[in-house]
This record gives C-alpha cells, sequence and structure tokens, in this order.
C-alpha cells in the first residue's frame, strides 16, 4: 500500500467467535537508526496511513513501527465486524507482541509509545497493565478518548444502561454515530488535504455497537479511577471542540470528535508525571492539523522527547551524512524474511 520503504508483518492472534484473528505491523526504518522506536496506535475508525509522521521519527533516527489492530484497517478480515471488542484488554496481545519485535527481537533500548483517540485510551490502559515489565519509557497521547462526547445524563446514567444492553446484546447497532464532520475536515475529496482509503475510514464511520460501547465506558472508568503509569506522558490536544452536527468553517480549527476539556481534567489520573500541551486551530488528530499547527505538535513533541526520555536531538540528521550500514545477519530470520512485503 505505501511502498518503500514501508514494510509489514502480520501477527496471527487465534480465534474468537467470528474466526481467524490478526494485526499487523508497519515498519519505516530509520536511516541512521540510534536504538529508539516510536509505536504508535490509531483511534477508532481509522488505520496507519500518516507517513509524514513516520518521516518526523525516522530523520531523527527512530524506528517507527505502527500497529493497526485486530478488525482495523489492514487487519480487517472479510468475516469480521469493523472495529468491534468486547473489553480494551482485547488488544493487549498485539501490544505485547508489538513490543517483543522492538524490544527482544530488533534490539531497541528506548521505546515511545504513541496513542491517537481511543488508541491513547488503549495505550493508557496497557502501559498500567504492563508497569512492571519495563516496556515502555515515555507515552504520547494525541486527544485521547477519555470521556464521551455528550451531556452527563448521557455520559453517565444513559451510558450505565447501554453497558448493560452492551453485555446482553454485543452486537446490537445503536441509533447514533460519528457524523461526516470531521471525515469532511480531513479528506482530499472534501474539505481537507488529505488520502486514505475510505473503506477502512468511512466519513461517518463505522456502525457504534452497544458492545464496543461497553468496552468504551468501562475502560474509561478504570482510568478515571486512576491508573500507575511510571514513565512520563505527554497529553497533546487542542484548545477548542467544535460541537455542531453540520459542517461549518471552525471545524477546520478544533476537536470536532471529542470534549477535549475532558481530556485535560482527566490526565491527571494517568500517573505522577503528565505533561499537558494544548494547540491553538488543532483538529481531533493534532497530526493531520492545518501545516502551521502541525509543525508546533511536532516540534513540542521532540522537545518533550529530548527533555524527559534524554532522546534527542530533535533536528534530522544532516541530508550528507551517509546512512549507517544494515546487515541482513543483524536481522532475526523472520524479520528478514517479512522484509520487502509492502505497508
Amino acid at each position: 500500500m505505501l511502498g518503500a520503504p514501508y514494510e509489514r508483518r502480520t501477527i496471527e492472534l487465534g480465534t474468537d467467535d467470528e474466526g481467524p484473528v490478526v494485526a499487523t505491523v508497519v515498519r519505516r526504518r530509520a536511516d541512521r537508526p540510534t536504538g529508539r522506536a516510536v509505536l504508535y496506535v490509531h483511534g477508532f475508525v481509522d488505520y496507519f496511513f500518516q507517513t509524514h509522521v513516520a518521516d518526523f521519527f525516522a530523520e531523527r533516527g527512530w524506528d517507527f513501527y505502527a500497529l493497526d489492530l485486530r478488525k482495523y484497517g489492514r487487519s480487517l478480515l472479510p468475516h469480521q465486524t469493523p472495529n468491534f471488542c468486547r473489553d480494551l484488554s482485547d488488544y493487549f496481545p498485539e501490544l505485547d507482541a508489538a513490543a517483543e519485535i522492538i524490544r527482544a527481537e530488533e534490539g531497541h533500548d528506548t521505546l515511545l509509545a504513541m496513542g491517537h483517540s481511543t488508541g491513547g485510551l488503549i495505550i493508557s490502559l496497557w502501559a498500567d497493565a504492563r508497569r512492571d515489565a519495563g516496556l515502555v519509557d515515555g507515552i504520547v497521547l494525541n486527544s485521547p478518548f477519555f470521556d464521551i462526547n455528550a451531556p452527563w445524563a448521557v455520559r453517565r446514567p444513559l451510558a450505565a444502561a447501554v453497558a448493560r444492553l452492551g453485555r446482553r446484546a454485543p452486537q446490537r447497532i445503536l441509533p447514533f454515530g460519528l457524523g461526516t464532520v470531521y471525515g469532511e475536515s480531513l479528506h482530499a475529496d472534501h474539505r481537507g488535504e488529505w488520502r486514505y482509503d475510505l473503506a477502512w475510514k468511512p466519513l461517518a464511520g463505522f456502525p457504534v455497537r452497544a458492545g464496543w460501547l461497553n468496552a468504551i465506558r468501562t475502560g474509561q472508568r478504570r482510568l478515571r479511577a486512576g491508573l500507575t503509569i511510571e514513565v512520563p506522558v505527554l497529553l497533546a490536544c487542542s484548545t477548542r471542540s467544535f460541537r455542531g452536527a453540520k459542517w461549518h468553517e471552525s471545524a477546520t480549527g478544533a476537536d470536532a470528535v471529542l470534549d477535549v476539556e475532558h481530556m485535560v481534567r482527566w490526565a491527571p489520573r494517568l500517573g505522577r508525571h503528565v505533561t499537558v500541551a494544548r494547540f491553538d486551530g488543532g483538529l481531533h488528530d493534532l497530526t493531520l492539523s492545518s501545516p502551521g499547527v502541525r509543525e508546533k505538535v511536532f516540534a513540542e513533541v521532540g522537545r518533550w522527547a529530548e527533555g524527559f526520555l534524554r532522546a534527542g536531538p530533535t533536528e534530522p540528521a544532516p541530508e550528507s551524512a551517509p546512512p549507517a550500514p544494515r546487515s541482513p545477519a543483524d536481522e532475526p530470520a523472520d524479520a528478514r524474511a517479512a522484509a520487502g512485503a509492502e505497508g
């Protein structure tokens, strides 16, 4: 899909009630590797296509790994319900496997986990559950899904009722969806600048099912009760949210999916070392914002990584510097077998 220098590797995850399950790791190697790596996890109705994010890290010596979770993007199989899960811990096996590839198989000594929206919630819960394993050295959360973007009566009493329904009838489709405003603000065929597969990331999203909403609500309750993430966390979000159901130009400079105040409110529940950075004009996926905004986002991520992970430099290597040689003998056999498969 992406072509060189991207490679993909399939992680076999057994079966569930719908049949075989897989996840997919997409890799972009740095030209001058430094032993540092990023593991990126997308949001709901999403998959990895943000190659400029990988380029930013790779130019600075970070090998970049993106994980298409089970039933998302490259990992979505014909027999599966798109983006569905019953518990957010269902995703922990592919996160464990990706970390094993990055740490044990490919020998990186620094791992930065980066999660967007629902991926930010999943990464947070996983990092808390695996805090004694030392898998990650830092976390960047890009507009994480810490609460439902709705009035209190919907977020609490109604969500509790839906959660009970989700346990009895998890595949029940709920009578509300995501709307098209955010998708219109992104896709180049509408009002945005980005091109991606609308079969994997449709403008109006996929149907919201009761079991999925129960999984989200359960995960959010765990987070709001307080996690114990031991590593530094950077939480980044926009300065404002867009709440309209129909298109308006103001949607091009705000989070049109979630309430950014929820993110800021619950940030202290992540752990003891959390930095919050807000960006005027930021979209829900900050890295897909207008060029000026995303430049500020990347600069902040670079400064934060340099300051808290001792992971400088934040500037790309000089173009005149020759790439460091990489011998095939340095790679494990299964990684060499996967090399060359396009992302």
